[in-house]
């Protein structure tokens, strides 16, 4: 059985929660434990908003049950009212994540039969205990660098392995390719992004994270390699040019594997010096040679975009 990080977080900070409440002797005090599970959270961003929306929901579920029971009287019917016009106002304050929360506040009041400033003073502790230890601890979030760079090392493989093999296809006419490597590098792009997504939220003090924008310049070259799939695959194999531009996958795919991206500038300057080669052949004299010369162009394009998305 694994237990995981949230899991760990929700019980120290609902024992925190309850150990404090009881220590201070307050009526109710496990009722802290519960307010604290209500709002453990995946990110600070979520458990802030979390937090906030129960405080709000609470006061006023307590001021409103507490009015309506003073003028009403400690009868079942009385609930009744009290949630016919607590619910709906909490969806239009747009609050009603803490409709559990503040029940357990007003179902205090109620089991008192009486309210007094006493109360309002223990019910206000216990909600402050409750969503206070929720927020701290929620603060707690493990680092993700590591993660990432597993994330990166994987990218770069599952696209050098791509680029591998349109080379030896346009070089050999190696066709035996299942393709899964672009299915596999679309998964793990989901992953990586979820992951950053949850750095930017957990990162309250700015809106954008630099893993996010890694990841999502990695989305934009896995859409290169999709399209440059159907060109390759167009490709005449053992066309001169052709097997030019093969090479130079096979080189970009290898220096992908040793995560040198200190190379791809030099790349980028032996791209445009075969983009220049190719301009200076003989035109065409054939369809065929020129459908060929059409994709040559169009891979060279997608494949200078590529490097400059890395």
């Amino acid at each position: 059985m694994k237990i995981g990080f949230r899991t760990l977080k929700t019980a120290v900070g609902v024992s925190l929660s309850i150990a404090i409440a009881y220590a201070l002797q307050l009526e109710f005090y496990t009722s802290s434990g519960i307010l604290t599970l209500l709002c453990i959270q995946k990110t600070r961003k979520e458990s802030l908003a979390a937090v906030l929306e129960r405080l709000f929901a609470c006061l006023i579920g307590f001021a409103l049950s507490g009015a309506l029971f003073w003028a009403i009287g400690f009868h079942p019917l009385t609930i009744l009212l009290l949630y016919l016009v607590f619910i709906p106002l909490t969806v239009r304050l747009r609050i009603q994540g803490g409709i559990a929360s503040s029940s357990v506040i007003m179902m205090h009041t109620y089991v008192q039969g009486s309210i007094d400033w006493t109360l309002a003073w223990n019910e206000l502790a216990v909600v402050a205990i409750g969503l206070g230890v929720a927020l701290a601890v929620n603060m707690w979030m493990p680092g993700i660098d590591k993660q990432v760079e597993r994330y990166k090392e994987e990218i770069d493989r599952l696209m050098a392995s791509v680029l591998s093999e349109y080379g030896k296809y346009m070089k050999d006419g190696y066709g035996l390719w299942d393709g899964k490597e672009m299915l596999e590098l679309s998964d793990v792009l989901d992953q990586a992004r979820d992951l950053a997504i949850v750095e930017v939220e957990n990162n309250l003090t700015r809106k954008g994270h630099p893993f996010y924008h890694y990841f999502d310049r990695k989305r934009q070259q896995l859409q290169i390699l999709e399209r440059m799939l159907p060109m390759v695959s167009r490709m005449d194999t053992r066309v001169e040019q052709g097997i030019r531009l093969g090479e130079f996958f096979e080189e970009l795919a290898d220096s992908l594997r040793r995560h040198a991206h200190a190379e791809f500038a030099r790349h980028e300057d032996k791209l445009r010096a075969i983009r220049e080669l190719h301009k200076r052949l003989p035109m065409p004299e054939t369809r065929a040679e020129f459908e060929n010369r059409a994709l040559l162009y169009g891979l060279a394009n997608e494949a200078e975009g590529f490097i400059r998305k890395a």
